[in-house]
This record gives structure tokens, C-alpha cells and sequence, in this order.
């Protein structure tokens, strides 16, 4: 074994499931208020992180901007000094599915330097709206434009069958399609549902006890971007999944199942690119 395998570390990077997305109305900086709950998913990204003789993020077969190399931009310019390192990041979240897979590979980044780095909520903030409820992954009510968390007990088993695509959507151009459809609420709406979202789900209770308060108020912009969204919703709904959504900006369709023999028996039902993983499981 060298030097370099011995520092060796891995981490992970759970995906992140909206159970409902209420959208609020634009703010000056151009994001919206929201209304969600997120909560981690057993599937996650693996992370190997090792000394080099510099920084480098690699991540095989996701081309562009990664997020995950922002963040440990950000820690360096806040004057973190471990030495240089060596990011390598297995994906396994899909990539632009709405399951906020980049969000979760740079808050895991940022986790690097927890006790170190003062602030890093604040990093966060400024690297998007999913980063800050992924950087101690756990259920919470999220408000605001995604800073705004209140932690969550964790949920009453229940299991996620997800059914990406493999082409995602640009969240951005899923906004700018709600805007055109006017889909934002008032803020005094997206109040009342926080109050009622928070009183539901502060219980530990399974999502399928209140599948009629998960709405994704992005899911007609989606489904109009993509319309065969509505097809795979279909197959979910068939399948016998007790909720089933849009997670995000999508388009990746999701449906809750009480168990993993249920899920696992809608999965084959859905076809092979159908993912079976736990919902509520944090690190």
C-alpha cells in the first residue's frame, strides 16, 4: 500500500428527495420563496478523497461545472489549509433528475472542513439553494429559498422507487417555465402550508399519511418540458406506489411504497431503470 492509499478517506453524499414543493413568489435576487421537505435518500454518491500534490475534483463521465469543485474553491478562499486534495466522485445519483446529486457532492465537500471553516451555511447558500439542508443530511422543512431549515424528526419507515431519465432537466428552465405559467403562490399561502407541513410531518409520521398536502407545484412546468413525465407516472401509479411525484425540478418521478418488499415488487413492475432506496436515511 503507498502513502497516498493509507490517507485515503471516503465519504458520501446522499440524494435528496422533495416530498412536495410549494413555489412562492420571485425575490429580488431572482430565486422564489418555497415551502418543501426534504429528506435524504439511502442512495448516495461515494466520494474518495486523498492528498495529491493539488486540488483536483474528478467525477468520470459528468462533463461542465461541478459544484463539488466550487465548494472546495470557497474553503480555500475562506483560508482553509489542509493540504492539497485529490476529490474522485462515483456518481450514482442521477445526473439533472431533480435529486439534487451536485448539491449533495459539494456540501459533502464542504463537510471536509466542519469545525475548521467557519459559516459554511453560509458557503453553502452561495453555491445554491439544495446545498445547506445537505450538508448534515437529515429530514427538514425547508423555506426561504432553501436557507431556511428546520430540522425533522425522522419519518416512520417507508421506501422510495425512483424512475429517472436519461436525459434531466436544467432547473433553471423549469422555473423559468413556471413563471411563464404563473404557478407561484402568495406569500401568505406558502406561510399557511409551512405551518401546516411543519404540524404533519413534526410528528414522524410516513409521507403516505399525508400524501394530499406533497404537492410539486413544478411538476406542470416539468411535465410540459418533458412530456413523457406524464407517461412514467403513469407506470408508477400502476404499479401501486401510495404517493407519486415529481421530485425537484424533475424530472425524475418518484412513488412511496410502507416497504422494501412493495417497493421492491413496484420496481419490477416500473422496469429496470426503476431505483429501489429508503427514504428518511440520513448519513
Amino acid at each position: 500500500m503507498n502513502d497516498q492509499d493509507q490517507i485515503a478517506s471516503r465519504v458520501f453524499a446522499p440524494a435528496k428527495l422533495n416530498l412536495g414543493l410549494y413555489l412562492g413568489p420571485a425575490r429580488p435576487d431572482g430565486l422564489h420563496e418555497l415551502a418543501s421537505i426534504f429528506e435524504p435518500l439511502s442512495l448516495r454518491d461515494r466520494i474518495t478523497v486523498s492528498e495529491s500534490d493539488r486540488d483536483q475534483v474528478v467525477c468520470p463521465g459528468v462533463e461542465g461545472k461541478n459544484l463539488a469543485a466550487e465548494a472546495l474553491r470557497l474553503l480555500r478562499s475562506e483560508g482553509w489549509d489542509s493540504p492539497p486534495l485529490r476529490i474522485e466522485i462515483e456518481k450514482r445519483i442521477p445526473v439533472q433528475a431533480g435529486l439534487g446529486g451536485g448539491s449533495a457532492d459539494a456540501a459533502a465537500v464542504l463537510r471536509l472542513a466542519l469545525g475548521e471553516v467557519a459559516d459554511l451555511a453560509g458557503l453553502a447558500i452561495m453555491l445554491g439553494a439544495d446545498v445547506p439542508s445537505q450538508i448534515q443530511p437529515a429530514p427538514c422543512l425547508v423555506e426561504g429559498a432553501g436557507q431556511k431549515l428546520s430540522s425533522l424528526p425522522a419519518p416512520a419507515e417507508h421506501w422510495v422507487v425512483l424512475v429517472p431519465f436519461a436525459e434531466g432537466l436544467s432547473t433553471g428552465d423549469v422555473f423559468a417555465e413556471a413563471d411563464r405559467q404563473a404557478a407561484a403562490r402568495s406569500q401568505e399561502e406558502i406561510d399557511e402550508i409551512s405551518g401546516r407541513l411543519w404540524a404533519v410531518a413534526s410528528g414522524g409520521v410516513s409521507p403516505l399519511d399525508y400524501p394530499a398536502l406533497l404537492i410539486n407545484d413544478l411538476e406542470p412546468a416539468a411535465v410540459a418540458l418533458k412530456p413523457e413525465i406524464g407517461t412514467v407516472r403513469q407506470r408508477v401509479e400502476a404499479a401501486g406506489a401510495g404517493l407519486v411525484a415529481i421530485s425537484g425540478a424533475g424530472p425524475t418521478v418518484f412513488g412511496i411504497y410502507p416497504d422494501r418488499e412493495s417497493a421492491e415488487a413496484g420496481a419490477g413492475e416500473i422496469g429496470p431503470e426503476a431505483i429501489v432506496c429508503q427514504g428518511g436515511v440520513g448519513l
